[in-house]
């Protein structure tokens, strides 16, 4: 593919579904270089801007012989000139204005009259029109509402080339909660506020529920009534039957970042609800807010009050944000693709997908390797998407914090996933009591989640565990002093981490991860109160508090990892029985896979290397010259790319 018609793939409305665009590809950098090119032409003088714009468009329109929209263009140009002219009288500027344009019409009317098209327009084409008319737009408006304008409009497009008509989704979405929003903040009654945010969090939910779990919650009803109740997806039906047949899959599909853009929605609402925030008084800032393209499909989850006040601030990048930011670019690129995809493709995916063929010493292996796999990928991919901000101008928060350094499991939920714990702490831990107390929502949730669990496992005596619980929990609360309390804490703790596990998935795999990571939070809680090493500053007792952390995580992480019930015991049977470890076999493993254990025990070195010497090469790379960042740059990825494999892993979280 020629370097042109790889261009107008990339800003063209053609879908590709087994390969949507994505970070580790070099489709989107194209992408990025022109949107950052024309986001940093957007901030000059207007002339230097115009002048720019004009140029770098006809020669470019006239080189690939795009005659006719160069014509429109040079027309646009024309017209804009007209009306920035300060004319001696107003008749004169209207009739400039009625020649040129009239000029305009004869010509293409004469080629009408010779059976032509007036303008044939491409995919290409109309993305070079939205851009004139963005920049049209500047000579009208403060230049932050045209930065907003069309950064919305290439993020919509971006997700367009990532999940198709999903769009149309994330456009609903979008619609009914500004004006939620709105509605809400005008709102005169306490009581009237109470039932918008009640809509509001129904809705969005519905919208994450019908497309996450739909088939769950039929499979599991025609499991337990023994009916044969079949999902059928009504906005396919309808929308074929007004833009064609075939045009939407008929299963439904779950869209790309649903539950990303789905909890920003929600946390901008019941911010407004809390009066933490105002509602934004412009439709293209919320729009902006919620779909900035290098976080809409996999997060992190960023807060109203934190992004907003960011689009009306001027547009800054010293030497030092650059450098940072190149530095999280490739610090990501290198995560998702050395550490990441090398060792899930050569080595864990053979595991996992037939763990009875390995000896059982081997699985733990790999469950090793895939710690740093869903490390790499998912860290990989936020730093990537906080450098594009920060080159940008936007500032992301953190979203991990080498999590593999924590010392406790409390620990390292302060540092992995940054974004989504703390919208979990907010938005249910803290509404349900949090850590003081508990009311009607602790229990109305806690049998969600019961209901949840059974259905998921099919082990219906859980109902009488249940019956039993709160036997003992009406007792506890009678005999027990602080019971109450406490098992209000535990129960709000267990309720957030079961739900986190649901929010990845309906199933009981991921049910069971988020429940023992809860029950793990609550032992640590007691245990922390009576442990004699939980102040203890030693290095021994500091690694094995690391080891302990790093391997129970890992634990749990077969079930994240084996997505169908029953694998997880599978791989555990093989470890019990079958871990036939001996030194001959040992060394031919590490013989068969030696490149991928280089790259995991480098991995793991790297990340438990002091925050203060990765700052110091931040440092060194900061202080090179321009040219010398280019090439060493240039020489990492040149080597990074050899890693590459024939196939493609799609990111982890794109399927949450």
């Amino acid at each position: 593919m020629g370097n042109f018609d790889r261009l107008t793939s990339v800003f063209s409305f053609d879908f590709d579904a087994a390969n949507p665009l994505s970070f580790t590809q070099l489709n989107f950098w194209l992408f990025f270089i022109v949107v950052f090119l024309i986001f940093t032409v957007l901030e000059l003088t207007k002339k230097v801007k115009l002048a720019a714009f004009f140029i770098s468009i006809l020669a470019g329109l006239f080189f690939f012989k795009y005659y006719d929209t160069a014509f429109i263009f040079t027309l646009i140009g024309l017209n804009y000139f007209i009306f920035q002219e300060n004319f001696e009288k107003s008749w004169q500027k209207w009739t400039a204005f009625t020649l040129v344009n009239g000029a305009a019409i004869v010509y293409y009317g004469y080629k009408l009259s010779e059976n032509q098209f007036i303008l044939k327009l491409s995919a290409y084409d109309c993305w070079m029109l939205f851009l004139g008319a963005v920049f049209l737009l500047s000579r009208f408006k403060e230049k932050f509402w045209v930065r907003s304008f069309f950064l919305t409009g290439v993020s919509l497009f971006f997700y367009y080339k990532s999940s198709q008509l999903f769009v149309l989704l994330l456009g609903l979405s979008l619609v009914v909660n500004y004006l939620l929003g709105k509605w809400i903040f005008s709102a005169e009654t306490n009581l009237r506020k109470k039932w918008i945010i009640t809509f509001s969090a129904i809705f969005n939910i519905l919208i994450l529920g019908y497309f996450k779990y739909a088939y769950f919650f039929t499979d599991a009803y025609n499991d337990l009534f023994h009916t044969n109740i079949e999902v059928i997806n009504y906005f396919a039906y309808w929308a074929n039957g007004f833009w064609g047949e075939g045009t939407f899959a008929l299963r439904i599909l779950l869209p790309v970042g649903v539950s990303f853009f789905t909890f920003q929605s929600i946390s901008y609402v019941v911010d407004i609800y809390r009066k933490e925030i105002e509602p934004v008084k412009s439709f293209f800032d919320y729009t902006f807010f919620v779909t900035f393209f290098p976080q809409l499909v996999a997060g992190p989850i960023v807060r109203a009050r934190d992004f907003i006040p960011q689009i009306q601030q001027p547009y800054q990048l010293d030497n030092k944000d650059f450098s940072w930011a190149i530095v999280q670019i490739v610090k990501g690129l290198i995560k998702k693709v050395v550490l990441a995809d090398y060792i899930a493709i050569h080595f864990i995916d053979l595991v996992a997908d037939a763990p009875e063929t390995f000896p059982g010493f081997v699985s733990i292996l790999a469950m090793w390797g895939y710690s740093l796999q869903i490390y790499g990928d998912f860290s990989g991919y936020t730093d990537m998407a906080i450098g594009i901000s920060r080159l940008m101008g936007f500032k992301l928060l953190e979203n991990f914090n080498s999590p593999y350094k924590a010392v406790s499991v409390a620990d390292f939920w302060r540092r992995w996933h940054k974004s989504l714990g703390s919208w979990l702490r907010d938005y249910l831990y803290i509404p349900l009591g949090g850590n003081r107390t508990g009311g009607i929502g602790t229990y109305i949730a806690s049998t969600i989640v019961f209901v949840f669990l059974i259905l998921i496992t099919k082990w219906y005596e859980l109902i009488f565990v249940y019956l039993g619980l709160m036997i003992l929990y009406v007792y506890g609360v009678l005999f027990v002093k602080n019971f109450k309390k406490l098992i209000h804490r535990d129960l709000n703790l267990l309720i957030t981490m079961v739900v986190g596990g649901l929010w990845h998935g309906a199933s009981e795999n991921f049910v069971i991860w988020g429940a023992m990571n809860g029950l793990a939070l609550i032992i640590y809680n007691y245990w922390k109160k009576i442990s004699p090493y939980e102040n203890n500053k030693g290095r021994f007792t500091h690694f094995w508090k690391i080891f302990i952390t790093f391997n129970f995580i890992t634990f749990t992480r077969i079930w994240f990892r084996l997505e169908d019930d029953g694998q997880p015991l599978l791989m555990l049977n093989q470890i019990a029985h079958h871990f036939d470890f001996s030194w001959p076999v040992f060394l031919k493993v590490l013989s068969t896979y030696d490149s991928i254990f280089v790259v995991m025990v480098l991995g793991f070195v790297v990340h438990w290397l002091p925050a203060k010497i990765k700052l110091a090469w931040e440092y060194r790379f900061e202080q090179l010259s321009i040219p010398m960042k280019v090439f060493s740059v240039s020489i990492i990825l040149l080597a990074m790319y050899q890693a590459i494999s024939d196939v493609s892993k799609p990111f982890v979280y794109f399927q949450f």
